[in-house]
C-alpha cells in the first residue's frame, strides 16, 4: 500500500491526520537511533532517537514538501539534538579512548558495554573524534555513520555543500595525522 510513497507525501497527508506519522516513525526509527548510539551512549541514543521523532512530528506543518525524502531532515534533527548532548558525547569518545582493555570496570554491565563501545570505536579514533570541532564532527560522522551524500548532509546541516566537502575532508585529514596515517595526495571530495 505505502511502497512508493514518498515521505514527503505522508507527512502532508500527516498534518490533517496525524496517525499517518507513524509510517516516518516505522521507516526510520532504527536507522536514526543506530546514529545516535554512534555518537553517544545507549541512554542518551534512546532519548535522541525518541526526541527527534516528537520534535519532526511538531515541526511537520514546516516540512519543505519539495523534498521527498525526510532522511536528511530526521538526520539534521538528531544531529541538532546530539549537539545539545556534545559534552556528553566529548566525554564518551574521551573514555572510550582510555577504555580499551580496561578490565577495573565496577560491574559485568559496564564492562560488556565498554568492550561493545571499544570495539566499534578504536581508543585513537576516539581521542581524534573528541578533537574535532563540532561542525566538522557532526559532517563526518553524517557521511561516515548515516551513509548521507554530501547534498543530504548539506540539507541536514543547513549549510552549503562545499563547506561539507571542507569539513569532511578536514575532519579526515586530522583523524589521519592522529591516527598516524599519510597525508594521502588524492582529492578528497568524494
Amino acid at each position: 500500500m505505502l511502497e512508493g510513497t514518498t515521505d514527503a507525501s505522508i507527512i502532508a497527508r500527516s498534518r490533517h491526520e496525524p496517525e499517518w506519522f507513524s509510517v516516518i516513525f516505522d521507516r526510520y526509527f532504527t536507522a536514526i537511533h543506530r546514529y545516535a548510539a554512534a555518537r553517544s551512549d545507549p541512554g542518551t541514543a534512546d532519548d535522541v532517537a525518541s526526541e527527534t521523532f516528537l520534535a519532526a512530528f511538531d515541526q511537520r506543518d514546516r516540512y519543505d514538501l519539495t523534498c521527498p525524502s525526510a532522511r536528511p531532515w530526521l538526520y539534521g534533527i538528531a544531529t541538532n539534538l546530539i549537539g545539545r548532548h556534545r559534552r556528553a558525547e566529548i566525554r564518551l569518545y574521551r573514555a572510550l579512548g582510555r577504555a580499551a582493555g580496561r578490565d577495573d570496570v565496577e560491574n559485568h554491565a559496564d564492562r560488556v558495554a565498554d568492550r561493545v563501545s571499544a570495539e566499534q570505536l578504536n581508543p585513537a579514533l576516539a581521542k581524534g573524534l573528541a578533537a574535532l570541532s563540532a561542525g566538522d564532527r557532526d559532517a563526518l560522522l553524517l557521511v561516515a555513520c548515516a551513509e548521507l551524500s554530501y547534498a543530504e548532509v548539506a540539507r541536514a546541516l543547513d549549510i552549503p555543500t562545499g563547506t561539507v566537502g571542507s569539513r569532511v575532508t578536514r575532519a579526515r585529514r586530522r583523524l589521519r595525522t592522529t591516527l598516524g596515517f599519510p597525508a594521502l595526495e588524492v582529492d578528497d571530495h568524494g
